[in-house]
């Protein structure tokens, strides 16, 4: 099933362009620009199991940890790099950011908001870690080791020197904010935020 923001994703992405989806799962996103764009597209995953799902599909993914493997790609490898909603599972998201942005003429970065209000509410009130639709484990199941704000994600790119190039932000169902106040708090009032960067 196909996330909503794989169409803003699709959007941003140029025909002809080459392309690394790293997290890329089971190849949904892959298999979801490879339908509506002329693209060249490859994927690095963690997983095994994914990476044989990804293969049956007839995708090109590789087994790999963005944490460890992306140092191996030669700089400006591809015109787009894609790290949908796998940020906050990385052990040096900074580490992880510099080289996406190193490998790639622009990178498209995406991650769930944890200073969205519906999660400072439910902290707030319940007195324990939240779950959402973009947040859904039990914070002792959870992959997500680093989580942030929109607010902190800015704040890092700002310290490494990386151009915010566009923004977008997503409300819990996953679509776009366009009212120009809630825009404004993005940090208050995403549920997500999808980025477009370049070093």
């Amino acid at each position: 099933m196909n996330r909503l923001d794989f169409e803003i994703i699709k959007n941003v992405i140029k025909d002809n362009s080459r392309i690394l989806d790293v997290g890329c799962e089971n190849g949904d996103l892959l298999k979801f620009l490879d339908k509506g764009k002329k693209i060249d597209g490859r994927g690095l995953e963690i997983s095994q199991k994914n990476v044989n799902i990804c293969v049956k599909r007839g995708l090109s993914v590789v087994q790999g940890d963005a944490d460890k493997d992306l140092i191996s790609f030669p700089s400006k490898s591809f015109d787009f790099v894609i790290l949908s909603q796998t940020l906050q599972a990385t052990r040096s998201p900074e580490k992880v950011l510099k080289q996406l942005v190193r490998i790639s003429k622009y990178a498209i970065v995406s991650f769930p908001n944890f200073g969205s209000w519906t999660i400072r509410l439910k902290l707030l009130i319940n007195g324990v870690m939240p779950q959402s639709s973009s947040l859904p484990h039990y914070w002792y199941t959870t992959p997500n080791i680093h989580l942030c704000t929109i607010k902190d994600f800015k704040k890092l790119c700002k310290k490494n020197s990386i151009k915010i190039e566009k923004n977008f932000y997503l409300n819990r169902f996953g679509k776009k904010i366009n009212n120009p106040i809630k825009k404004n708090f993005s940090n208050f009032f995403s549920a997500s935020g999808l980025f477009v960067l370049k070093k």
